[in-house]
This record gives C-alpha cells, structure tokens and sequence, in this order.
C-alpha cells in the first residue's frame, strides 16, 4: 500500500529542523502501527512539493531513517517501512475509570511540596522584557562548538568513557580540570580526592545540609538570602538562625555562639549583590575558629567580575579546612546543565560521594565530558568573556534607566554580577507589581520569596539583565517606572 502524501502535516510550533520533523512524523507513524511493513512512501519529489521543501531535506530524512531500519530501500522503486521496523508493544486500553481510594493525607509521610520558590514562566522569552534571573541568553551562547564537544564525547574514541557507570566516581577529565584550572583562579589548592561533582549548587548544599546538619544542630542563613538552601535547611529538620545582612554581606557578629554551620555567599549576596570585603572574611574565618563551627561557601557568579577583580574566595583564606566550597557551571553555561561542584577536607568528600551515590549515582558521564571538552578546549574561558563584555555594557545600560527613573537601588555589587536589587516605597507590594507589569509584557522577581516568611518584606524586586537585549533595558524600565507613578512611588 501506498502512504498518501496528503496525510503528512508541517506544524510550526514543533520543535526541531526540518529533517527532524520528517523523520518525527514517519518513525512515530510507524511505531504506532498507523504505517505497516511493506508501505511505500511517497516519492522525495513529491513529498518536497507537497511540503513546499528542499527534496534534499526529505532524502536526508529517508537517509536517516533507513540506517535505524525505519524503512528499507528497493533500488529505484523507493522507499518502503521495513520488514523489521521497531514497532512499540501493543496493550489493551483500560475501559474502566481508575477511582483514586487512596487517602493521600494520610498516606504521605513528609511533605516537600508548598516551599516558596522564585517563579520563573516557562515561556519567558516570549515576553518583551523580560528582566528574569539566571537564563541562558541564545545570543551569547557557544552553540556550535558546544555541539562539537557533545558530538566529541559520543565519538567512539570517548564513547567508553562517557557511557560507563561511575558508581560514586565522576569523570577525571572534568575533574582533573576543576583542579588544575577552575580552583587555582579563585586561590583554592585542592587534590582530586576533594572534589565531588554535583547536580548543580543545589545538590551541592543539599548534600552539604544532609551530611552536616540533624536535629540537634544549628544552621545560619542569611535573611534576605537564597530561598533554595532555606528548602534544603528545612528537609534536615535542624534549628536555622536566619542573620541579617548589611552593605558588606552577613552580619556574623549576630551568629549565635551554639551554630554548628554557617551558610553565606560572600562574593555576590543573593539576592542584594553585595560584596563581602577581604578583612570581613578573614574575621569570620578567626570567629568560626574561635566558635568551632563550619562554613559552607556559595560562591555564587564569581565569573561576572567585570568591574573589578573578584575577591579571593574565602575557601582561600582557610587555613583549617573549615570552609567546604560550592561552585557550579549551571549559572556560566546555562542553567538546564545542571553541573557543579564541592571541594572540602577528604573525609567529608567521602560521605558526600557515598549519600550521592545512594541517591543518584553520578551526573550522566556524557554531559560531565561534554563539560571537561568545552573546557578543555578553551570555549568556556571565551564564552565567560563575552559574557562579562555583554552584561557590563548592559549593567551601564540599566543603572543610567534606574537612576534616571528615580528607582532605588538597595545593594550594589562591587565587582559586577547580573542583577539589582530594588526597593519600593511602604505600602508597596512587588507581588502586585509583578502581575501588572507581567500583563504589559515585562517581568520582573519579587523579592519576597528571599525573606523568611514568617517575617516577609513586599517591598523589594530583582531585576536581571542577564536575558533581556540591551536595546530593550531602557525602554522596560520605564514601563517598570510608569506602574510605580500609578502607584505613588515616584
């Protein structure tokens, strides 16, 4: 039987190239029995004028699909689906409507749902302005070399290599330059038995909170700070001191004499962006000494240093290996990488690297490789200057809209970063500014989700310019300075 052409449908919001979209619509019209052994496709002519497409692009489509035995060729007779074409098992559809008896309320044992989480849209670039933190901007991103790293791990030099199961290890490839390369720039000497890659700095605090922290022991956050480690620091069930922050990071001296491990992210506070000075860090450091309690560094968007150098991280400043380091890639590259990591004295490493291994094995060995080669090959070192070029003419950009909009900025950032933190008047809620101007096409970050909610601020909001075009600054943030005169702030 021959498979008419006319039932074959272009549709503009599948994802995808053209070849792809091809090669979508027959394998899945195969797999799901609609196309049998033994049926022709049309012809790569008729199916390009159908379509109103290259022919090339129909043959490449054949092409591929012929090498995963989709379809079989019979000289010049064409195509036709394959004697032994992959086909999915065929099950019965249940006729009876399944009654949900279970008395969820009961049945669940510890709720994780219900923590308040920055919300980021999923179709945030579909907005004019969108001044949304920690995206990945399409125009500043490496996309061709980062393919050629991926397709360089999948090769059949490395595919060993990226397929194996790890168990608890992780690529020595990545991190073999995490420790030659990445480390030695923010001043940290580590051996590679102290390095554990993460999913992320999430993971990373997660597994720091898990292995540091129980019942009986205090944790300190800071307040405003990432609402992701008050998650983490909830879910061990441990006493959290939340402490104030101030133009030069957490106020320490308010730590309470009893705290067991200190959170902070000295070189950009999240969410003010503040800097916490050398001789501050080194004062906390003498205070976790004298109070022998432990330090978890974030040292969050150490790259974006483009107005000054970066401070040395205080994991570089330790001289008792009380400080355990969290990095991560995610923020540099983009955030559905998923890749960090935590350096800290070898036996903490060691139950990091076990609890990992109970829970998720390892991050997948391809991306870890694509990673190290990206790396390796010099691209990352190139893309974070791009970056730091581009976000440093933007911040220019916004700080002469802000200030010619009469906005307050509520924490500077003395080496660089990628957002400000605004203040409001009194009365002010961001949440209600936020939907107003979502409907205008601009987005922006309430800040409430920062504090604790037991004691929430509505009067501050994060604007980021790490997504949105430099053309675009301006003009947003005067639509941002209209809805505050509707509301009296200016």
């Amino acid at each position: 039987m021959a498979i008419p052409v006319e039932i074959f449908f272009l549709d503009p919001g599948q994802g995808g190239t053209l070849q792809q979209q091809i090669q979508r619509m027959i394998s899945e019209g195969i797999l799901s029995g609609r196309f049998r052994p033994g049926d022709k496709l049309p012809s790569s002519r008729k199916f390009a004028e159908h379509l109103g497409i290259s022919r090339m692009t129909i043959t490449l489509a054949y092409n591929a699909l012929l090498s995963d035995d989709y379809l079989s060729s019979k000289g010049r007779s064409g195509y036709y689906v394959s004697q032994t074409a992959p086909r999915r098992a065929a099950f019965d559809v249940p006729t009876t409507k399944v009654v949900d008896a279970v008395p969820w309320s009961r049945a669940i044992g510890q709720r994780y749902s219900g923590h308040i989480m920055p919300d980021k849209p999923p179709d945030w670039r579909d907005y004019p302005y969108p001044f949304i933190y920690g995206q990945t901007d399409d125009r500043i991103f490496d996309h061709s070399n980062w393919r050629q790293c991926a397709l360089q791990a999948m090769g059949k030099r490395e595919f060993g290599d990226v397929t194996a199961d790890y168990f608890d290890q992780d690529d020595p490839e990545l991190v073999k330059y995490v420790v030659s390369n990445t480390l030695p720039r923010r001043g940290i000497l580590a051996r590679p038995e102290e390095v554990l890659i993460t999913m992320g700095a999430q993971n990373a605090l997660w597994l720091s909170a898990q292995i540091l922290l129980n019942q009986r022991r205090t944790a300190a956050m800071e307040n405003p700070g990432y609402p992701g480690l008050r998650v983490v620091l909830e879910l061990t069930r441990c006493n959290v001191e939340l402490i104030p922050v101030d133009e030069n990071g957490m106020q320490f001296e308010k730590l309470p004499a009893d705290v067991d491990v200190v959170f902070t992210t000295p070189s950009h506070h999240c969410p003010t962006n503040v800097t916490m000075p050398v001789d501050r860090r080194r004062k906390l450091l003498e205070l976790a000494s004298k109070n022998n309690f432990l330090i978890v560094e974030d040292d969050y968007e150490f790259e974006m240093s483009f107005l000054k150098a970066s401070a040395p991280a205080l994991k570089s400043l330790d001289q008792e290996g009380r400080v355990i380091y969290v990095g991560s890639y995610s923020k540099s590259l983009f955030p559905g990488l998923r890749l960090g990591y935590i350096v800290g004295a070898e036996p903490f490493i060691r139950e990091a690297r076990a609890l990992r291994a109970a829970i998720l094995r390892h991050p997948p060995g391809h991306i870890q490789r694509t990673v190290a080669n990206f790396l390796s090959l010099g691209h990352y070192d190139a893309l974070v200057a791009r970056m730091t070029q581009k976000f440093s003419v933007r911040r220019d950009v916004m700080y002469q809209a802000i200030q010619k909009n009469g906005l307050e900025i509520a924490g500077h950032n003395v080496s660089g970063g990628s957002s400000f933190w605004i203040k409001v008047k009194d009365g002010i809620d961001t949440r209600v500014l936020a939907q107003r101007l979502a409907e205008k096409g601009v987005l922006i970050e309430p800040g409430h989700v920062f504090f604790d909610q037991n004691d929430a601020e509505y009067r501050y909001f994060r604007l980021a310019y790490s997504s949105i075009a430099q053309h675009k600054i301006e003009p947003g943030i005067g639509l941002i300075a209209d809805e505050l005169r509707a509301f009296g702030h200016i």
